[in-house]
């Protein structure tokens, strides 16, 4: 048996990156039916609609699937910092007609916490994936108390040497070119994160527990290529983004099939924390990163009005444009489809964990 089947319990070495606010149960059903391990993003679902996910997860299908989760500490709010960043924005307030008054604070994301392990324990998935770090171990008891696998996202060597010290069953190596969030929760230092066949091999030699890979892969070349590296399985996210069962949004769908998909940078304007998108308007007129913006989840609030009336309007400019670094592979076919396509003879290579 190899760790593939061990672990995760699938035959495919593909993993369908969780990615919260763009797809929910449908498209993990699609791809762990198809024989890899389907994801459903859990940071931006409220506690009834998780239950409804996981739920509609149950009845469509019997194989294993992934269930994720944010670990970031919620922060304290500041006035003044949250001032600061509304009259950084106050321009495109005052060019939509929007009333900054109006706009209410609020999170967006939500952490791991008892009450979200209450609603999953009904649903015991086999697999519970975390990003930023690691719940308490306490959190970790209860998610392992029904014999759930657990995985974690790292950027550095020193993190997935944190992860594997912290009894992780498998790290996911997310290297810089990943779309969406980076994992990082060791640092804050952006000069840190590398590529994802740097990182892979460094973990590998680092770690004794298996090692997935992340970030910039968008094919059946591109997952031979990181299990040649030593990685059991590829997540992959950008390139499901065009699916039918994906909720992507009308601006970012085009967004991703135009040649400004070719052009990413990490940015904390849409959230607070560091993520990988399209550049667009916001983040070429403030800079893709500023000081102004709230601690992660808290500049999203602000932002969140921008999006919903530039959206009516057709435009991304203010969006965030979630992407890796190489979205060639997005393509406007099933999930499930796509997975088989993506797993092709890679599989093949599927070797047992030295």
């Amino acid at each position: 048996m190899t760790p593939l089947q061990r672990i995760l319990g699938i035959d495919l070495p593909v993993i369908q990156a969780p990615m919260a606010g763009i797809q929910a149960s449908a498209m993990a059903v699609a791809v762990s039916n198809a024989g890899g391990l389907g994801s459903l993003p859990g940071a931006m679902l409220t506690l009834d609609a998780l239950k409804r996910e996981l739920a509609a997860i149950r009845a469509q299908t019997d194989q294993p699937y992934n269930v994720n989760f944010f670990c970031h500490v919620p922060p304290t709010p500041s006035e003044e910092r949250e001032a600061r960043w509304r009259d950084a924005l106050a321009p495109y307030f005052a060019e939509f007609g929007i009333d900054p008054a109006t706009i209410p604070a609020g999170a967006g994301r939500m952490p791991f916490t008892a009450e979200v392990a209450d609603v999953i324990a009904e649903f015991k998935p086999p697999i519970v994936s975390f990003h930023f770090g690691l719940p308490t171990p306490e959190l970790m008891s209860r998610v392992r108390s029904w014999g759930a696998k657990i995985l974690s996202s790292a950027t550095t060597v020193d993190e997935a040497r944190w992860l594997a010290a912290h009894g992780v069953d498998a790290i996911i190596a997310q290297g810089l070119e990943a779309g969406g969030h980076r994992g990082i929760f060791l640092s804050s230092d952006l000069t840190t994160q590398v590529g994802t066949f740097a990182l892979l091999a460094q973990i590998v030699r680092a770690v004794n527990v298996p090692v997935i890979a992340a970030g910039g892969i968008a094919d059946a070349a591109g997952i031979k290529a990181a299990l040649s590296l030593g990685a059991i399985a590829a997540q992959v996210g950008t390139v499901y983004m065009l699916c039918p069962e994906a909720s992507t949004s009308a601006p970012h769908r085009a967004a991703l099939q135009s040649e400004a998909a070719r052009h990413t940078a990490l940015t904390n304007l849409f959230t607070g924390r560091p993520a990988r998108g399209i550049v667009n308007r916001l983040m070429r007129e403030l800079g893709s990163i500023s000081a102004a913006a709230p601690e992660f989840p808290l500049a999203t609030a602000a932002i969140a009005p921008l999006r919903a009336a530039a959206e009516k309007l057709g435009s991304g400019d203010f969006s965030p444009l979630w992407s890796g670094q190489n979205a060639s592979g997005c393509k406007e076919i099933g999930a499930a489809e796509l997975t088989r396509e993506l797993a092709d003879d890679a599989a093949q290579q599927i070797r047992e964990y030295k």
